[in-house]
């Protein structure tokens, strides 16, 4: 056992490349790393699975003395509000590190990711009657941040490969009320900036980049969020940079950003002077706390998952029955909030996503779906057609060429259909050991594929 068990954890780096029988799909052919015999029976069966159950994942959200120490610091100073220490206290001293780290003039610490991108869309004075270009597939937060300032969420269409918004289609949905693009940096990895850039200077449009899942990943030299006018960012438990809740605004324009802080600030500006409309948005000095205990050592893990991301991509590399999400040219480093692959299930007898899921979850290795359908099939869609703010703002006619082109996001669909994801968090900061064991099992799944049906 012990001899079959190291076999299967080599075979990629030690068998040679072989003729597939003719029931493999010819796109297999090429893929090196197929072995010519099954691995064993599959653990959902009886088999012994490939990663035992002692195996731990690294934990999620980091925490260690330092944070603690911050947060400790904190609680006894008794400077819990960002207004009673504006210059000095945590709050500020985080906007100005993390403002440092990605290369940014100005940061403004938020409540939360959502809430900053609604902060950029009130900043630029996008409200009533307005459209945003945005994506289908994202956190329902994304069109929120649209919807609280009551512009029209609009739609584009996603490459199926990368999952990013498809250029092609945000150029043919813009309209004379748009008045931005908000392209979402999934997973953490850059949306295709040089097409969207080009696209919103071609229509003097604004761009807000949801940068929520990409904090440090870099495009053509720059990190994400200060490509375009405004980023955003999001510190919520589940991201590789988290204090429960959380957020943040960059940017490079002085007047915009301290129009931002505005509306963060409930309207009041840095003069105390109550100028204009606005929640209270800002980030509280516990939330500030944890985050600077966490950015000295937030690069090395974010190294880390870069690292271990290009070695699953490696082993991946000619396997049509699993697919990275694709790249642009010009990333340099990814955010990785997952590490994200479409899921092919003809290379697999055409067993169901879910069954495959189960069968690796069996052999110790739990990947899932991520958003189970876009958000141009939620109710939302309706909703706002009945409310009496659209219909008085937006001709008829306007709203029912929206909910028409909202009804056919085939792209979208696609990617809703394919995905499965590996965390990035807590497991892509694991040893190349734990990347082996996440190969390893998919390819004993995949050797087995013929028994997915009986799943």
């Amino acid at each position: 056992m012990a001899g079959k068990d190291i076999g299967r954890r080599n075979f990629i780096s030690t068998l040679a490349a072989a003729s597939i029988a003719g029931a493999v799909a010819p796109a297999l052919q090429a893929f090196s790393a197929v072995p010519s015999k099954r691995a064993g029976l599959l653990a959902a069966l009886g088999g012994e699975p490939v990663r035992p159950a002692f195996k731990q994942w690294p934990k999620w959200p980091h925490v260690d003395e330092r944070m603690i120490e911050e947060v400790v610091k904190t609680t006894k100073s008794g400077i819990w509000s960002r207004i009673q220490s504006p210059v000095n206290g945590a709050v500020a001293t985080f906007e100005k590190q993390f403002a440092g780290l990605i290369g940014s003039e100005y940061c403004i610490g938020t409540g939360s990711g959502t809430q900053a991108l609604a902060i950029c869309v009130e900043a630029m004075g996008i409200g009533p009657g307005d459209e945003v270009i945005t994506s289908p597939y994202t956190d329902f937060g994304t069109v929120s941040a649209i919807l609280t300032s009551r512009a029209l969420p609009v739609l584009a269409d996603l490459d199926p490969d990368s999952y990013q918004l498809d250029p092609a289609d945000v150029e043919r949905k813009i309209t004379p009320r748009t008045k931005a693009i908000m392209p979402v940096h999934i997973m953490g990895l850059p949306a295709d900036m040089d097409k969207i850039m080009a696209i919103a200077a071609k229509h003097k449009l604004k761009v807000i980049e949801d940068a929520c899942q990409g904090a440090l990943a870099k495009y053509r030299g720059k990190s994400l969020g200060t490509i375009g006018d405004l980023g955003c960012f999001s510190f919520q438990a589940s991201k590789s940079i988290a204090c429960g809740e959380g957020g943040a605004v960059v940017g490079n324009d002085e007047a915009l950003m301290d129009q931002c802080f505005t509306v963060h600030n409930h309207g009041t500006n840095r003069k105390g002077k109550h100028v204009t409309i606005g929640p209270k948005n800002r980030m509280n000095e516990f939330e500030a706390s944890i985050l600077n205990g966490q950015l000295p050592t937030a690069t090395g893990r974010f190294l880390l998952r870069n690292k271990n991301a290009a070695y699953l991509s490696s082993k991946l590399k000619g396997f049509a029955g699993l697919v990275p999400q694709k790249q642009y040219e010009g990333t340099e480093s990814g955010g990785y909030y997952n590490y994200a692959m479409s899921y092919k299930k003809e290379h697999f007898n055409n067993a169901t996503r879910q069954q495959f899921l189960k069968a690796l979850a069996a052999e110790g290795i739990a990947l899932s779906p991520y958003i189970p359908n876009g958000l141009h099939r939620e109710a939302w869609t309706d909703h706002i057609l009945e409310l009496e703010e659209y219909k008085d703002m937006f001709p008829a006619a306007r709203l029912k060429a929206w909910r028409e082109a909202v009804s056919s996001m085939p792209g979208c669909d696609r990617v809703c259909a394919e995905m499965i994801v590996l965390p990035g968090s807590g497991p892509l900061i694991a040893g190349t050991t734990d990347m082996d064991d996440i190969i390893n099992a998919i390819m004993k799944v995949y050797e087995n594929r013929d028994k997915l049906a009986s799943l």
